[in-house]
């Protein structure tokens, strides 16, 4: 077993490569460069990050996932070794995903039924009402339009409203402070702030939800807090969670799938002339497969472990690289390709393990649903900007497009 970098913090510091690190100009779609040379180096390597600690970066498919399982590794963003992802502590508030076992099934139990795939499966009905409703404004309207704006981001909006109970009127208020919290550049004081607002709003909706229960996911934690199980701010925290994963990601797939689909036309085609599900559902898999916008998640070492050779000893960080799992060769092959036609379904955009995505059902609903209707009710779509004038979210802890102009 070796360790490349070990010997002093400070030497390990300066030797290790910043992260995260810069995509290549002109390919927005492909992780950056340094990431590729690194994976194909070994599955471990380690990257020095915002705050000058020294984790490992986990690039291995095959690694990645058996790590994922691993009781050793935790999740919990208390313990000394995590590394951050940000300048800031407001981690804290995003409930069960910072957490382990025992605690961190318990709450995630209170949560789960909704998201059971019968039970989601009968959202499908109002999800395309919702996408249909979409389209029709867009197709009433003038063009060009932001996609983003006015399609990628209502759609899981207004079904995550809908399922936690929260007003769809309140969208701008909620869209504003996920923003802030999103992306990697904001400043420690501003997340934590954004933080409290939006936890704030959801224990003042909670105050009413146990006043007025309703046939949602937010008044289903009320007799949990009546019993005690849950604190008020407890069910806040998991709203706001919920809130955040609910409407950020599948927004973002939604708009940088369009983009990546009009930038390989011959695979557009594939999918705006097929009407079979299983063909669209498989489309859905290769898509977050290829863009995997959560792109890495942090870990530490509860144990000393031995990773591909390699000791990573207790309380040393890691980053599980899910964009890079993805595109690992020995697991898919060609991988930088996008292949409509490929059998992606073990991919890990949702994560791996205990802590994989709760609303992974309902995301692949969503998408299922847009990307089968978006293309053949708008069969002219186009991107109304070239590639370099997209801005692009270089600097969000879930990658997408700030707006993408499209017309018809």
């Amino acid at each position: 077993m070796s360790d490349p970098l070990a010997g002093s913090p400070t030497e390990a510091t300066a030797s290790a490569p910043a992260y995260p690190m810069p995509r290549a100009t002109g390919c927005p779609f492909d992780p950056p460069p340094a990431l590729k040379a690194m994976q194909r180096k070994g599955p471990l390597t380690r990257v020095r990050t915002v705050g000058g600690s020294t984790p490992w970066l986990v690039t291995g498919y095959a690694d990645l996932r058996a790590l994922s399982l691993d009781p050793k590794i935790s999740a919990d963003n208390t313990r000394p070794g995590y590394p951050q992802t940000v300048p800031s502590d407001g981690e804290d508030a995003l409930s069960f995903i910072v957490m382990d076992n025992p605690e961190h099934a318990r709450l995630r139990r209170m949560v789960t039924a909704p998201f059971t795939a019968k039970k989601v499966e009968k959202l499908r009905p109002s999800v395309q009402r919702i996408v249909d409703g979409l389209i029709d404004d867009m197709l009433a309207g003038p063009t060009p339009v932001d996609l983003v704006e006015v399609f990628a981001l209502p759609v899981p909006s207004l079904v995550i409203c809908e399922l936690l109970g929260i007003p769809y009127s309140d969208h701008d208020f909620f869209g504003e402070n996920t923003h802030i919290i999103a992306r990697r550049s904001t400043s420690p004081e501003d997340r934590t702030s954004a933080l409290a607002r939006l936890t704030d709003y959801l224990g003042d909706l909670m105050g009413q939800k146990l006043a007025h229960p309703a046939d949602d996911l937010l008044s289903g934690l009320v007799p949990r807090v009546q019993a005690g199980e849950l604190t008020r701010q407890d069910a806040a925290q998991m709203g706001v969670l919920l809130l955040l994963a609910g409407h950020e990601t599948s927004a973002n797939m939604i708009a940088l799938g369009t983009l990546a689909l009009m930038e390989h036309p011959e695979q557009l085609a594939l999918l705006r002339e097929s009407d079979d599900p299983t063909f669209i559902a498989a489309a859905v898999e290769e898509l977050l497969r290829y863009l995997t916008v959560v792109q890495d998640r942090p870990r530490v070492a509860r144990e000393d472990i031995e990773i591909g050779g390699q000791l990573v000893r207790a309380g040393e960080g890691l980053f599980m690289s899910y964009d890079m799992a993805n595109r690992d060769p020995e697991k898919f092959p060609d991988p930088d390709r996008l292949d409509l036609r490929r059998d992606a379904r073990r991919h890990v955009a949702f994560g791996h393990g205990a802590h994989q995505c709760l609303g992974q059902t309902l995301a692949r609903i969503e998408l299922q649903v847009v990307f089968g209707t978006l293309y053949r009710r708008i069969p002219t779509l186009e991107v109304a900007a070239p590639l370099e004038k997209i801005p692009f979210k270089h600097d969000a802890l879930i990658y997408g497009v700030h707006e993408l102009p499209v017309t018809w």
